[in-house]
């Protein structure tokens, strides 16, 4: 519970927009895409398609109410309003769309992570919309990567890597000692992925790949970890990262490359799916 209260509360507090779903955004996209497309003016032309007004959920935490038992329920709690963003300063960002493979190839995989069947469906119905939208209304668009070595000759992850550089320093850690090993040894058999199902989460991300409806189209940035992606983001001059992809109860937060790493280095964000 307390990571969850902890990831909920550093999301509250640095993120601009609470929620954005895949199919308003995209719509809104669209829009922008196609008022562009029929100004009549160059002037008009680039304001219509660098700035950008869509719906955003966000949480009101204020004020808490001293009155009641739980004081928080003073908060005004979830909340929708119109939002703008300048598409010249945001990028949109797509992390960790896996290909996956079959419950018949993978089934201890299936069995680990039970939300796969839903990340596919949502790879199939809302990332071809998306990334569409995104694209036409040239937007930045952004990959986060992770696992195997699947993206390691696309263009866009050999720019990032270009642009960004030497890698700084590995951070410190602390040796492990019997005691440690065998915690880890205790989550790898109790909690997380279980002995059973280990060799076919192994030989899953030995195959990853990105599914077909999310695979980064010529030099779009692909980036492996924060410090390439702040690199993409200098070159670009993005300082607002809009996250869509899998999974918002860790990656997308604490994973190389997500909210958490990127907050350090001053960026806005928001979360999808």
């Amino acid at each position: 519970m307390g990571v969850k209260n902890e990831s909920r509360r550093l999301f509250l507090r640095q993120a601009a927009v609470g929620s954005l779903t895949g199919a308003v955004l995209a719509k809104t996209l669209l829009g922008t895409a196609e008022a562009a497309e029929t100004a009549t003016c160059g002037a008009s032309k680039a304001a219509a398609r660098r700035l950008l007004r869509c719906p955003a959920n966000y949480y009101q935490q204020f004020d808490a109410d001293d009155e009641l038992d739980v004081p928080a329920e003073g908060y005004g709690g979830w909340q929708r309003a119109e939002i703008e963003l300048d598409l010249d300063h945001t990028a949109l960002v797509s992390m960790h769309a896996w290909e996956t493979g079959t419950r018949e190839q993978f089934p201890g995989w299936y069995r680990a992570v039970e939300y796969i069947p839903r990340a596919q469906e949502i790879c199939r119905t809302v990332y071809p919309r998306l990334l569409t939208a995104a694209r036409n209304a040239e937007a930045t668009l952004f990959h986060v990567v992770g696992g195997g070595n699947y993206y390691q000759s696309l263009p866009g992850y050999r720019r990032a890597v270009t642009l960004a550089g030497p890698p700084p320093p590995a951070p410190e850690t602390v040796p492990a000692d019997a005691s440690l090993r065998k915690l880890r040894e205790f989550r790898a058999q109790r909690v997380f992925v279980g002995p059973h199902n280990a060799a076919d989460v192994q030989r899953g991300f030995a195959q990853l790949d990105f599914p077909p409806q999310a695979r980064p189209l010529g030099d779009e940035g692909v980036a492996e970890n924060g410090h390439q992606l702040l690199a993409l983001c200098k070159h670009h001059g993005i300082n607002h990262l809009v996250y869509f992809g899998f999974a918002i109860n860790w990656c997308l937060l604490m994973s190389p490359g997500g909210m958490l790493e990127m907050s350090q280095h001053g960026t806005r964000f928001a979360a999808e799916f």
